[in-house]
């Protein structure tokens, strides 16, 4: 049976700090989604002054990072690049703030912000990865 690498409830925690002090250095008030490598939301952060609507956009970002194995910008760029037929694509938010999370080549789940522009969502969640080590 193979083995392989999970989030635990502590990287989460850790993930989600290091997402969120870089929120606040920027002071940025945003939603951080932490969803295992199905899409199944196991953290979720919601600052003051977020809105509901980022809280599901937050989660909707990191589930198409974690089920694809892809940044939620990369489909982004392919719809902007005339490949319109992907918003077809089922679970797909094809918006730039969603990352996979990856450990050991393996993909162990997804991070998504929202609440300010979409590049800066990225820098947030990207911080949070790298907290992971």
């Amino acid at each position: 049976m193979k083995t392989r690498p999970m989030l635990t409830l502590d990287d989460c925690r850790k993930i989600s700090a290091a997402a969120e002090a870089e929120a606040k250095k920027n002071n940025w008030n945003v939603c951080i989604a932490i969803l295992d490598d199905g899409g199944h939301l196991l953290h979720l952060a919601r600052m003051d002054g977020a809105s509901p609507a980022n809280a599901r956009i937050a989660v909707a970002k990191g589930t198409t990072a974690a089920e694809s194995r892809r940044s939620s910008g990369v489909w982004e760029e392919r719809i902007k690049a005339g490949r319109t037929s992907m918003l077809g694509m089922p679970g797909i938010t094809p918006v730039q703030g969603g990352l996979p999370i990856v450990v050991d080549g393996v993909c162990v789940g997804g991070i998504g912000a929202s609440g300010v522009q979409s590049h800066e969502d990225e820098q947030i969640v990207a911080a949070g990865i790298k907290a992971l080590g």
